[in-house]
């Protein structure tokens, strides 16, 4: 599953003002002592010489030879496959086996019934040449996990992408979808908010398609001839409600264990209220072209040689999908090095192995890395090198159907993990081109640091220029050009779900990393069978090269957290950052204020156009209440304490590394990092947001309507955008008030300091 960072406009800008700290000198580690760097360092050279471009090639041969989603046999033949390796690299390792809820395709139909008739084929063909995408037997059919069962037929609405604002689109044409079927195309939201959205319209079913505008031949030549989907390519992929909590949806919460209780599935709220059903933009065309009623606005056409228009009719189309609900194992595969200090301190390292077909981009492109530093660590403690935390290799089963083995393990080990857990660090997909780098904040200056210590493969500059280099060609304006140049940090995109991360940082309040390289070998494969070693050896990281790259990047940011004397944590960062996310959400609020006095406005005086297009005049919508004057103080308040605090401790650190190796050693035999662990936790609040107890960061989650897109302070921003004021004001207390624990925590790390 790729992890989406869809950034808020706002957040981009925010980050693009933080002022430049001043930069460590190339010897400095932070968190550690001189002496300490220089032993680090030593260990990192013998770590960056293992990584091997042949040994991963090797490993994804194996692991894509035959489909490997959750169930199948080759599930299991991998995660054995991969503990063996482990073992015999020297790691402590074993399989957690936990059963969970996963529906698979039992009966599909989509069909157009009239004023003409077609029968959707609903499968991918072969590719000659292509030796794994001839496998049928065990492929799983394209579908959509997690959609209710359903049987309907109905008139046909096309809804764009199908977010709220399309549906405020359509209302405008006067066009609904109650008892319709909406179809939508894949894009610019999570695939589950799309059906979603149609239940909440009251549409009885939702198709789901890939335009070729957004991703088949408008992007350039399609596969095998290119690397983007063909006319029958189908991006499978799960609808699972996981705005709600992700995982096992019988066990929220819980672990899927033996001893669990489980809920009856009718009950469970995260499986969806109606039938959904992707398909290619080949089975796509002849519904849409027998669409009437209004010609779509210019954003909503896509590719295909046909005028688009909204409906309802006089297509109607007959729509069936009925799976097998069975209850099917995962297999994590866990692995562990004792730490030799504070064993009881956990730095987890994670990447998921299972896949919808033969998964060679995602995720075996990312679990490939992993393994040859799982290897490369084995080598080193073969050398005498022991870390000061222990460590945990952890690859995951059941990501691609909703994080289904990571979740689980994480509600099974909570309590551990509220206690231990350091940092958790991720990968997924992988591909040539840029480091991508996204997380909590106070790592921002750490994993800053390893970035300027990985060489890029083609340039030969470390990837963290490469990254700004590539950042500054993109800035929108000449001052964040100038910032860009100037600054020392490179800023963190923001979590929010779409890979194993999520129960990690949402669910316990763990300081998160997600790692990986891509940006210049994009293509169509995405969850179709024609994601494949054939594929990935053509079109992706051809020579595994950057594959080599994730596992120095990931490996040494691991061995550094793994080893620093003090954890490297950076509250500045993480202060400058929420005072930008205050300042956001007051520009919001001044926003929605600012627009709807001026639409009220124009409705009263006649001049209201909802839309550019002078030949579809649209209805005027009705005039709503001007929001509210909002309180900010507690918000403010909380975040004024949290920077002061911030800049005494970063006092308090200039002061312990100024006096060298004696006064860190003293730190680290306090109760300092002690202390520094919970520091992540403080940020949550175990009621959880609203309407949704199992997210309890107060900072980050998944947004009801973005589904992989981050909300920043998402119990605040959410209730300002669905303008639920009360709410909102109920949340800046809420988040003011962790904001002062935070800081509290943090005054007390400085004692501990001092």
């Amino acid at each position: 599953m790729r992890a989406f960072t869809l950034l808020a406009l706002s957040s981009v800008a925010v980050a693009t003002i933080l002022p430049a700290r001043p930069s460590p000198s190339p010897s400095e580690l932070i968190g550690f002592s001189p002496s300490a760097a220089r032993v680090e360092r030593e260990w990192e050279a013998k770590f960056d010489a293992i990584p091997s471009p042949d040994s991963q090639r090797a490993y994804m041969r194996h692991l894509t030879a035959r489909p490997h989603h959750v169930g199948s046999l080759y599930d299991k033949a991998n995660a054995e496959w991969i503990l063996a390796h482990f073992t015999s690299w020297g790691l402590d390792a074993h399989i957690e086996r936990f059963d969970v809820l996963f529906p698979t395709p039992r009966e599909r139909v989509l069909e157009l019934v009239s004023p003409t008739r077609f029968r959707a084929t609903l499968q991918e063909p072969a590719v000659p040449g292509d030796p794994t995408s001839s496998q049928r037997a065990d492929q799983l059919p394209t579908y959509n996990a997690y959609s209710d069962d359903g049987d309907v037929t109905a008139p046909l609405v096309y809804v764009n992408y199908g977010l709220p604002a399309d549906y405020d689109e359509l209302a405008r044409h006067g066009v609904s979808v109650k008892g319709a079927i909406a179809i939508a195309r894949y894009g610019a939201s999570w695939r589950g908010v799309k059906p979603m959205v149609a239940a909440e319209h009251g549409a009885v079913g939702c198709i789901i398609y890939s335009d070729p505008r957004d991703d088949g031949y408008a992007q350039g030549d399609v596969f095998p001839k290119g690397p983007f989907r063909p006319r029958d390519g189908v991006q499978r992929g799960s609808a699972m409600l996981m705005q709600l909590y992700p995982g096992d949806p019988l066990t929220p919460g819980v672990g899927a264990t033996p001893a669990a209780k489980r809920l009856a599935r009718a009950d469970a709220p995260t499986i969806t209220k109606i039938p959904v059903l992707p398909i290619s933009y080949g089975d796509a065309e002849p519904l849409l072209a027998a669409l009437g009623g209004p010609v779509v606005p210019g954003p909503w056409r896509g590719a295909l040689g046909i005028t688009y228009h909204m409906g309802p009719g006089p297509a109607r189309v007959h729509l069936l999908v009925k799976s097998n609900w069975d209850i099917a194992p995962v297999y994590d595969v866990i692995a562990t090095i004792p730490g030799s200090v504070e064993p009881d301190q956990w730095v987890v390292r994670g990447n998921h192995h299972d896949a919808w077909v033969n998964g060679a981009e995602d995720p075996t492109a990312g679990q490939v890395a992993l393994m040859e530093e799982a290897r490369a660590l084995g080598g080193l403690l073969k050398d005498g090198w022991r870390p000061r935390r222990t460590i945990i290799y952890a690859a995951w089963d059941g990501e691609e159907p909703m994080l289904l083995g990571s979740t689980e393990w994480v509600e099974e080990h909570a309590d551990e993990l509220r206690q231990k857990a350091v940092a958790y660090l991720n990968s997924d997909t992988n591909e040539r081109g840029y480091l991508e780098m996204d997380g909590s904040p106070s790592l921002q200056p750490f994993i800053n640091g390893v970035a300027k210590d990985v060489e890029d493969p083609e340039t030969h500059l470390s990837v963290w220029k490469r990254l700004q280099m590539a950042r500054i060609r993109g800035a929108g304006s000449n001052d964040e050009r100038r910032h860009l140049r100037q600054s020392d940090d490179l800023t963190l995109g923001e979590l929010g779900s779409g890979s194993d991360f999520s129960a990690f940082l949402d669910h316990i309040g763990i300081a998160t990393l997600n790692l990986g390289y891509g940006g210049e070998s994009d293509g169509g494969e995405y969850h179709s069978v024609y994601d494949d070693f054939y594929w990935y050896t053509h079109f992706g990281d051809t020579a595994f090269v950057y594959g080599r790259a994730l596992s120095q990047t990931a490996g040494t940011a691991v061995m550094r957290l793994a080893d620093a004397e003090v954890l490297p944590y950076d509250f500045k960062t993480l202060a400058s950052t929420v005072q930008g996310y205050v300042t956001d959400l007051q520009n919001l609020l001044k926003s929605e204020q600012d627009e709807t006095a001026e639409r009220n406005r124009e409705i009263e005086e006649g001049t209201y156009a909802a839309t550019s297009d002078p030949w579809h005049p649209t209805i005027a919508p009705p005039e709503q209440a001007v929001p509210p004057h909002l309180s900010f103080a507690p918000l403010q308040n909380g975040a004024d304490s949290l920077t002061r605090s911030a800049e005494r401790y970063a006092s308090a650190v200039a002061v312990m590394r100024d006096r060298g190796d004696t006064a860190y050693a003293n730190a680290a035999r306090s109760r300092l990092n002690a202390l520094l662990v919970q520091t992540a936790r403080r940020l949550t609040d175990g009621r959880g947001l609203p309407g949704r107890p199992w997210y309890t960061n107060e900072l980050y989650a998944p947004g009801m309507y973005t589904g992989y897109g981050a909300k920043t302070m998402p119990a605040v921003r959410e209730a300002i955008e669905q303008r639920k004021f009360s709410e909102a004001d109920e949340a800046m207390r809420t988040v003011g008030g962790v904001l002062s624990a935070e800081a509290a925590l943090v005054d007390s790390a400085a004692a501990a300091l001092r």
